[in-house]
């Protein structure tokens, strides 16, 4: 009599359920980089020319101040202060949360540290005192929202060093030259009080000086808490020209900047 052997059926995965569990562990891993390591961040405004245009896409080390709150997706209030944290090294262009609504995210270059007293004179950054020296490197032309205008291109260095790329479209003392200009009710960023950075905060501004929101204007950016700070920019992996549409295609090869593809933020 014959035996019958008992077939051997192999239990099939859920191919649903694998799909799942790939497309969670990414988000798991997206988010843990994106919150210790590197988070992609877009500039739309031009308040970082000439170092960062409109439609740069760059990369921000979340390790380099430390972590906040601010380091997390939606800020949730779990701590307060900053674990691991650092001061940063002024010079550095970093990313933090707009203070008077931290749901917004500001880019600028930190330039006073805390203790520091940070001053502009007829155009000129003034570090405790010291005169931040500049060279000319001739002219530049920005266009803003379509409005085209050529200003001058230097080279500012700061107390510790640090050589950046500035914009100055006056020398800074057009306003104050007006015969109603009047000091006590205009405020003039370009001859500013002597402001002394309070402890654990830091001074901000933009390289396009005269077209930067920034801690020189105290009723809106203000010193920044280092709470705020997001991270420090570090490379721009992208760049495009904003002048057409994203859905015309034919104009990618030409818009992509490819000379700021993968170059270090200084």
């Amino acid at each position: 009599m014959a035996t019958a052997k008992a077939a051997k059926v192999k239990r099939q995965p859920n191919v649903w359920a694998e799909n799942i569990k790939t497309i969670v562990y990414a988000m798991l891993i997206a988010v843990g980089v994106r919150t210790i390591a590197f988070e992609p961040f877009n500039i739309p405004s031009g308040s970082m020319v000439p170092t960062l245009l409109v439609g740069d896409y760059l990369f921000v080390s979340k390790y380099s101040y430390g972590y906040s709150k601010f380091s997390l997706p939606f800020s949730p209030p779990l701590f307060s202060g900053r674990i691991f944290g650092s001061v940063p090294e002024r010079g550095d262009v970093a990313v933090f949360k707009y203070p008077r609504d931290t749901s917004t995210d500001y880019i600028k270059r930190i330039v006073g540290l805390p203790g520091d007293r940070v001053q502009m004179k007829q155009g000129q950054l003034y570090i405790n005192g010291q005169l931040c020296p500049r060279e000319p490197m001739g002219n530049y032309e920005t266009n803003d929202s379509g409005y085209r205008q050529t200003e001058r291109r230097y080279v500012e260095t700061l107390p510790n060093g640090v050589r950046h790329d500035i914009l100055k479209a006056t020398d800074g003392t057009e306003r104050s030259r007006r015969p109603d200009f009047d000091p006590t009710r205009e405020f003039d960023p370009n001859n500013t009080i002597e402001y002394v950075v309070p402890a654990n905060h830091v001074f901000a501004m933009g390289d396009h000086r005269d077209n930067s929101a920034d801690s020189r204007f105290m009723n809106q950016v203000g010193f920044v808490p280092i709470e705020n700070l997001v991270g420090r920019a570090e490379i721009l992996f992208f760049s495009v020209d904003p002048g057409h549409p994203w859905y015309q295609i034919w104009w990618w090869p030409v818009d992509i900047r490819w000379g700021r593809l993968l170059q270090r933020i200084r």
